[in-house]
């Protein structure tokens, strides 16, 4: 059992490695900068305080370690991932990894993104109070599907 909770933390620290990876060489590429996670920290920690939704998360106190936070909780989220991928598909996937399952699951968490984390920084439902909402929206499907690369990549890998 051990060795199964291990396995998905190990492919939950991977697949978001890979998924940090695609994000920063987007970023550098495009001009788009690199990934900023402490308005995500932010919001984590007023998630700990007790509140989920703001109308801006920049409006929020700001807190010292807040890039640091969203960092770690960036991380904690894709560790939480790979343990849920692994409890829904089943340990024998560690096994035999395939790629689809890995697929729909990621595609599914965007969901969260979507409907939770963004709405909770004041980005609205699915970005929609962002300047380019559907631009948003395909970077999450497309940094998903990297993530789900990552869950299967770091799989085989190990198993």
């Amino acid at each position: 059992m051990l060795d199964i909770i291990w396995r998905s933390v190990i492919i939950g620290i991977g697949a978001t490695a890979l998924m940090d990876i695609w994000t920063v060489l987007y970023g550098v590429t495009s001009g788009g900068g690199l990934p900023n996670w402490a308005p995500a920290g932010r919001w984590f920690k007023e998630v700990a305080k007790g509140r989920v939704f703001h109308g801006d998360i920049n409006a929020a106190e700001p807190y010292r370690h807040e890039r640091a936070l969203g960092w770690i909780g960036h991380y904690a989220v894709g560790i939480i991932y790979g343990l849920l991928l692994v409890l829904i598909v089943g340990s024998a996937w560690l096994d035999t990894p395939t790629f689809l399952p890995a697929w729909i699951f990621a595609i599914v968490t965007v969901g969260a993104g979507w409907f939770l984390m963004q709405p909770g920084m004041g980005l609205g439902v699915a970005a929609s109070k962002t300047p380019n909402p559907n631009k948003v929206r395909v970077l999450n499907l497309v940094a998903h599907t990297f993530f789900a690369l990552g869950l299967y990549g770091t799989a085989l890998l190990i198993r």
